[in-house]
Formats: C-alpha cells, structure tokens, sequence
C-alpha cells in the first residue's frame, strides 16, 4: 500500500520485520514444545530461546539475500536463523515442520492482531454515530427515493441507521477474528506425519490461536471471510459517504464536509468547497470489493495445497486491513466535523409545497369512504396541479371539490410533527442492539424524553 493510505498500525503488523518476529516465534515455540516432548534436549531449546537473533532491518536483508540463492523464503529464514543460533542447537529450528505450518500460522495471528485494530477504530465510528445520531434526533428533513422527494424523516434518524449498519459490521468483524484466530502444525499434508500433534496444541495455545485440521494449509474460506468483514465495512462506508456528497450538492446544501482554514477546494475555483474525503473513500470501496474477489479466488487450490493463494495475499491482505482502517478512521472524522444545516432541511421539505403529505391525505380519503383507487387518482391529480403550477399542496385539495376533508382534516394530515410521531422507534431499536454502560443509556435515554 501507498505510505498516502497506509496507517502506520497495519503497517507494523505486516512490515518484513513483524513478519519474520512473528515466524521466529513459531519456530521457537516448537522447538520448546519438542522439548517438553523430550525430542530437543532442554538445555538446546533453552540456548535457541537466547540466541534468538533479533529481527531488524540487518536481519531481512540477510533473509532476501539469502533468497536470491534458495528461491523459497522460508527456507532462507530458516538458513539465516539457524546460522544466527548456531550449531547444534540451530538444527532444531524448523524440526519437524513445514513452512506453511509457520508461514500460517503466522498469517493468521497477524490478522487477528489487524482486526483488533479495526474494531477498535469501528467502535469508535459507531460511538460517534451513535452521538450525533441522538443530536439529531429531531431535526427534520426531507427523505428521498430514486433521488425524489418521499415523505420527512429526521437527520438523526438516518445517522442512527448508520450506525445500526456500523454495529452489524462490527459482528461480521467480531465473527471474522474468530474464524481467523487459528493456527496449525501438522506437516506437508495435514497428517502430523512428522510432527506429534502436542507441537500444535502447544504453539498455537501460547499464541493465543486455536488449532485446527488442515491440509498443508489452512482452508482460505477462513481468510475469505476476514476480507468480506473488512469488504462489508467499507461499503458501508461508502454509502453514507455517498448521502454525503448527495446532501453537499448545490442545489440541496443541507450538510457538508468541514472545509479547514487555508484549505483550497479547486486550483482554478476560488469559490469552490468539494465533497473530496467522501468521494475519496467512495474510491477505495471499489478497490476493497476488488480484494474481495482476489481473496475468494484463493479458495479452490490443488489437492492439499498449491501456492497460486501466496501472491495474491502478499498484496491483498495487509492493503485490505490498510484501506479498511483508513476509511474507518477518516469518516469517523469526517462525522464527527460534519458541518450540517437544519435550516436547509426544512426549506427543502417546504420547497415541496407539502407534497410530501400526499400519503396521509390518502389515507384520510379512504378513511372518509373512497375506495384506494379513487382517492389515489384525487391525491395524484391535486399533487400534479400544485407543483405544475407551483400552488401549495394544502391549497390545491381545499378547492378540489371531489376532495371531502375539512381544514381542520387537512391540517392534521399535512402536520410536519404527526409524520414524525414514530421516528424514536429506530432510536429504542438502536439502544435495545448497543453493548452501552448504565450511565451512557441513561444519558441518550433522557435525549429522546426530553
């Protein structure tokens, strides 16, 4: 990944340092569990402990070196480690193993480290969602469909929903770290052929890692899943990425992007302030759907295994947690700076002349005794009339005489507050779903009372 997008906690994790830190203390911890076995003497698996050579810059370049001459990068890693410990206790690195049982394992503990990192960074995206969903809670707008004007809704109820999406996100992450945090050593096809079972159990307990069948490698439905976690979270992010940019537009200006002092919104247009970090991660989306597909390809290897999968997650797999960190963290941002116009929302909902209302007028002429149809036909033609002519809504039915509502019918069904009666149902729903302290459901209940 680009260092433009690439936050620096994912980066350590899946740097060529970290890597090999993290083959090392596998091949380490094998050969204490052979140990304990009896198979390595004690004294060596102790010395190979100590003289561990440290992992630094020096260390990789001496692995890729090496590499120029095996072609194989595990066995490059094992050649510089083994020299690096010494004989004869450097022999036991690698006793027994295969490198997929370390370069696997590994994989999957580097991973499970990077979902940690997101889902910290989602649940504090949905901790501010949740905020300014309940900020807004009562302020009115304009709902739309096909890009048209619908019926009112509330600001705070599309952030709420927002943050609905954000905390089922959250579960497919959650879910994920425990579909990934898997480890296995069990040799070249998964029999423990050369390797007694005891090695996995034990190196895969002190990683915190639960071990698991496998052939030569561990089934990549597993690492799949992780990308659909990661793939579902930023389409989520780029949908209400997408709203934004929607609501920034000129001719609608109900919220925006906050536009820092000194910030140059075109290098030719003075006047201009740009949705740029919501398009931005509009962008990245697409590439994440594109790793997506990269990972599900990785599913159908050969027979136990073949290294068509390898390639692919040199790149997809630490750009993926990249941009999905990124993203997280920028509209996190983005959310928590959105500067947002309640005044424009109402003017909006007015430039409608009360179209807006035409279901509940609907309905109260079915309830006065007209067949759906009948009423259906009134309703279109009145809402017809008045944006045609630019005549309020409300006016158009009161000098219709097939419209049979008196003023008072009228009022009541075009009352902007009664379309509103039941928008804190979503919020209840929000609040029953949070994982919240008593103080902090205490805090929102008593917004939605007051």
């Amino acid at each position: 990944m680009i260092d433009r997008y690439s936050p620096k906690e994912i980066a350590d994790i899946f740097s060529d340092q970290s890597r090999f830190a993290t083959w090392l203390e596998v091949e380490i911890l094998a050969t204490e569990a052979w140990a304990t076995l009896g198979v390595v003497p004690a004294e060596h698996a102790k010395a190979v402990r100590i003289q561990a050579p440290s992992i630094d810059a020096s260390f990789v370049r001496e692995v890729n070196e090496r590499e120029q001459v095996t072609n194989h990068d595990v066995a490059a890693f094992v050649d510089v480690v083994q020299s690096k410990i010494g004989f004869p206790w450097g022999s036991w690195i690698h006793y027994g193993l295969t490198s997929s049982d370390v370069v696997d394992t590994s994989l999957c503990l580097m991973m499970t480290r990077a979902l940690d990192v997101v889902i910290i960074a989602s649940e504090q995206l949905l901790e501010t969602l949740v905020d300014r969903s309940f900020l807004y809670f009562r302020t009115p707008m304009l709902g739309r469909t096909h890009g048209m004007a619908a019926e009112p809704t509330t600001f705070g109820n599309k952030l709420a929903l927002w943050a609905l999406q954000v905390n089922r996100d959250l579960a497919r992450l959650r879910s994920a770290r425990e579909v990934i945090a898997v480890g296995k050593l069990s040799g070249a096809v998964g029999t423990y052929s050369n390797v007694d079972p005891f090695v996995e159990s034990y190196v895969c307990n002190r990683l915190g890692l639960r071990n698991v069948p496998a052939t030569q490698v561990i089934a990549r439905d597993r690492h799949a899943q992780v990308l659909y976690s990661l793939t579902a979270l930023a389409s989520s992010i780029e949908t209400f990425a997408t709203e934004i940019r929607h609501l920034q537009r000129t001719e609608v200006q109900e919220a925006e992007e906050y536009f820092s002092q000194g910030q140059k919104g075109s290098s030719a247009m003075p006047h201009k302030r740009n949705p740029i970090l919501a398009e931005r991660l509009v962008g990245m989306s697409r590439i994440m759907r594109g790793y997506l597909v990269s990972a599900l390809e990785d599913v159908a290897l050969w027979h136990e295994r073949d290294i068509s999968h390898s390639s692919v997650e040199r790149v997809v797999v630490p750009d993926a947690f990249s941009l999905a960190l990124y993203m997280t963290k920028k509209f996190d941002g983005l959310i928590s700076h959105l500067v947002v116009y309640p005044e424009k929302m109402l003017e909006n909902i007015d430039r409608t002349l009360g179209l807006v209302f035409s279901q509940p007028i609907l309905l109260a002429l079915v309830a006065s005794g007209l067949s759906r149809d009948e009423a259906y036909v009134i309703v279109q033609r009145c809402a017809h009339k008045a944006w045609d002519s630019k005549i309020p809504f409300a006016q158009v039915l009161a000098e219709d005489p097939e419209v049979s509502l008196s003023e008072a019918d009228l009022v009541s069904a075009m009352d902007l507050q009664v379309a509103l009666k039941n928008v804190r149902k979503t919020f209840d729903c929000l609040l029953l779903e949070l994982d919240l302290t008593d103080e902090k459901r205490k805090e929102l209940t008593s917004k939605l009372d007051s």
